[in-house]
């Protein structure tokens, strides 16, 4: 007879691998492994782990393929067979297609999950809440030298509260803008580093309809 309360190891496996990589969704890993929705609930339903699940999540983040069929053992293999964290554990974060604008021009928009980045796990949680975070490019010039067009930023959409002077992500209109903020009694300002862009105030009606993404609190060059 089957005990009703015996867990689903698909479930136990979905969870672990959502934990570790800070993948918010089902949705969000079936895109991951590259397969569609309906594949994880086929997998479910089966409570049979495909083969091509360990080899994707092996080749994507390194997992080690016992880790991801039973919980134990390391959980980072790198190319050698032999651990790759310098702390053990890793989380992964997605990186968009939406690109910020760090000038006054529209962006590209799309949610779509483009590639995912590690991070030591250690270090974000000292952060913020690694599960709210994402990562864009930046393009255009306002936010030289500090950002320059094309980084790769993270933000951290759990962190709206504006402090002075620090960097947000906002969507103003159509609009995502990277920007320094300065919150006044009247209006809100959005700041360029470059001083060849004016700062954008925004009077109290106007800064109502300001959407706070999130604090960016990391950013990247990758040297073409």
């Amino acid at each position: 007879m089957n005990n009703p309360h015996h867990s689903n190891k698909i479930d136990e496996l979905i969870d672990r691998i959502l934990n570790a990589t800070g993948i918010n969704s089902q949705a969000d890993l079936a895109k991951a492994l590259e397969i569609n929705r309906s594949g994880i609930t086929h997998a479910r339903n089966k409570n049979q782990i495909p083969d091509k699940w360990i080899v994707k999540l092996y080749r994507k983040f390194g997992f080690n393929p016992n880790w991801i069929e039973t919980g134990n053992g390391k959980m980072f293999l790198g190319k050698d067979g032999d651990i790759e964290a310098a702390h053990g554990e890793f989380r992964y974060v997605p990186k968009v297609e939406a690109r910020l604008s760090a000038g006054s021009g529209s962006f590209d928009s799309g949610a779509k999950v483009i590639d995912y980045l590690a991070f030591q796990s250690h270090w974000l949680s000292h952060k913020g809440s690694a599960r709210s975070m994402v990562a864009m490019e930046v393009f255009g010039q306002s936010m030289e030298p500090v950002i320059r067009e094309g980084d790769t930023v993270l933000i951290d959409q759990s962190r709206k509260d504006i402090i002075a002077g620090a960097i947000y992500a906002v969507g103003v209109d159509d609009t995502i803008l990277v920007k320094r903020l300065e919150k006044h009694p009247d209006r809100l300002v959005l700041c360029s580093d470059n001083r060849d862009y004016e700062p954008i105030y925004l009077e109290r009606d106007d800064a109502m309809k300001v959407r706070i993404i999130g604090k960016v609190i990391w950013s990247c060059r990758e040297y073409r």
